[in-house]
Parts: structure tokens; sequence; C-alpha cells
């Protein structure tokens, strides 16, 4: 309705509106109390209804538990929520085609769940050594009613990445939201000991496979697409033991901020996420050293890591419709630092 149709109400219709809500508010308090209802107190506050983020999920110290990359989540201890239990979807990807690296555990696999509940298909790819994760999103995403697709397979090989979008695109019926999520991190104490294999494979799965998917999936992508890149706090506060990991995530922010301009054109948005610390099993396959596993989180303001189900929300509003003046920006969860 326009301004000027606003102006045909009268004030004898405002002020009219106004009482007949006022006479309806009050049949309903005194009906209630006369039922001598203890909630209508008149000063009574509403419940709260929100979580306390300082006690919602688990504290450090977490008990030791090293694991080989690329590690499973169900080996950890505490289990990582991913809203398995929690989520609720609202039907705001209702009808979309979304695939997702590294949507086996951890934020990928949060996601994922998450975007089958708002009513998308999801193709999903990891590694083979990953297949007891996937095979429970996959379980996950059907039980909401909609296509699971899993394709495993490493994202480092170039024309395994030029695969995995056409096969996803064929098996979902379309593409038009792809996450890039699935990263490599590997600590090390100091740059003499980082080997030029390590610090290679680090930047072929963390930035060249981005590059090569995100490729692969403009020959699907049509107007009103999303891409959802993961980038981290690393790429504006770097930890001096993660230096390859770092600048990869750094090299994700300057990815994403140059795609959204170049594309914008095609109508297709691009963001990032960028995670703090989150409880995953990036962390204890390597990520980290053990002794800080232990304490992972303890120095955020909320005194605890994050856990996937409570970053999810930002990639569904990213890939959502809702969102389509929002491109070329990078969304932080560190709970509380404030790192962007």
């Amino acid at each position: 309705m326009s301004q000027h149709d606003h102006s045909k109400f009268s004030r004898r219709q405002v002020v009219g509106g106004l009482m007949g809500s006022m006479a309806v508010a009050g049949m309903v308090s005194g009906a209630s109390a006369a039922e001598g209802s203890a909630s209508s107190a008149p000063n009574a506050a509403p419940p709260l209804t929100g979580k306390n983020p300082l006690d919602a999920f688990p504290k450090p110290p977490f008990e030791r538990q090293p694991q080989d990359p690329p590690g499973l989540a169900s080996k950890m201890v505490p289990r990582p929520d991913h809203g398995e239990k929690s989520y609720r979807g609202s039907g705001r990807l209702t009808g979309r085609k979304a695939l997702i690296t590294g949507g086996d555990s951890g934020i990928g696999r949060a996601v994922a769940i998450a975007y089958a509940r708002e009513g998308a298909d999801v193709a999903i790819n990891y590694l083979p050594e990953e297949e007891s994760d996937a095979k429970e999103v996959i379980d996950l995403i059907k039980a909401a009613g909609r296509k699971a697709v899993a394709i495993p397979g490493d994202i480092t090989d170039e024309a395994f990445c030029q695969k995995l979008v056409n096969e996803a695109a064929t098996q979902l019926g379309g593409l038009d939201i792809l996450v890039n999520n699935a990263g490599r991190q590997q600590y090390v104490e100091s740059i003499t000991e980082l080997t030029t294999e390590s610090f290679d494979k680090t930047f072929k799965t963390n930035v060249y496979a981005m590059f090569w998917i995100t490729k692969a999936a403009m020959a699907h992508l049509k107007p009103g697409s999303a891409i959802v890149n993961t980038s981290s706090v690393q790429a504006g506060k770097p930890s001096p033991i993660l230096l390859d990991y770092a600048q990869t995530k750094a090299a994700i922010v300057a990815f994403t901020k140059g795609l959204a301009k170049q594309v914008a054109e095609k109508g297709i948005r691009v963001n990032a996420v960028a995670p703090g610390p989150y409880w995953t099993p990036l962390q204890s396959s390597g990520g980290q050293p053990m002794e800080k596993v232990m304490k992972f989180g303890e120095e955020a303001p909320f005194g605890r890591p994050g856990q996937p189900v409570e970053i999810a929300p930002l990639y569904v509003t990213l890939a959502s419709a809702e969102s389509s003046f929002t491109s070329g920006q990078v969304w932080c969860s560190d709970g509380g630092t404030g790192t962007f």
C-alpha cells in the first residue's frame, strides 16, 4: 500500500480501530481475571525463551581425544551438536538444490541438516574415509523428506571437482546453492617445519578446490543462485601455528568479495561465513595441539566453543531469497570476540 493510500484513512477510522482493539483487549483481560488466572497479574513479565549462550552447550576442559585426519564427529567427546534433534525448518529454502563440500561432519553437516529441513534437496561431498559420518547425514536428509546425494571423493583433484559438480547437478535436477566448506587444517609450530607438501595440500583443499568447484558450478547457477564460502577468523587474526591455514582463509575472503562483483550482473550472490572456535573434527585430528583441544574455546567471551548447529542459520540466511541484496559480505560467528 502506498503512502497515498494510507492517507485515505480518516482520523475517525484510526481512532475507531484503536477503541475496538482496546475493547477486545479489555474483554480478554476481564475473562482472565474472572477465571482467577495467576498469570493475569498486571505487571507480570513474559517468560524468557532464548538460551543463555554461556551455558547452552558444553564447556572445557574436554578429555584428550586425538584422531588421525580427517577425523570423525562420531568419535568426539562430547559429540558435536549439528542440529540432529533441535533444528526446525520453516520452508526458507523450499525447492532449492544445494551442493555442500565437507558435508559429513562439523559445520558442513549442520548446514546440510538445516538446508534439508528448510526444504532443499542436498548433495554432500566428503572423503571416502568419512563414509560412516556421511551415511548419518544422508539418512537425516532423507528423514526430512528431501533428496539426498552422496558423492565421495578428493577435491584436491581438479578432474574430480568438475565431476562432483556435474554429478550433483544431474542427480539433484539442477543446482542453485553452492557451499564451499571443506577444509584442511594441520598445525605446525614453526615455518621451518612446514613442508611444501603440507603447504600445497592445504592450499589445494581450501583454495584451489573452491576455485575449481565454483568455476564448474557457473554453468549451472541461474539468477537467484547463491554461493556461500567458509572462511575463518584466522583470516583476520592468524594464529602463529596455523600459518598456511590462515593464508587460505584470507584468500577465501578476497575470492568472495571479488567474485561477488564479477557475477552480480548474472544475478548470483556470493558471501562467506567466518567461524571462530567451533567444536568439529578439524580440531582434534591435528588442527590444534591436543593441549589446546582440551581447552578449546575457553578464551572466547562465552567461555566455550561454538557447536555447529549454532552457525548453520547464517548459511541458511545467506542462501535464502530473503537476503537478495546481500553479496560480497563476510559474516562472523566467534562467541563474542568480534574479530570482523
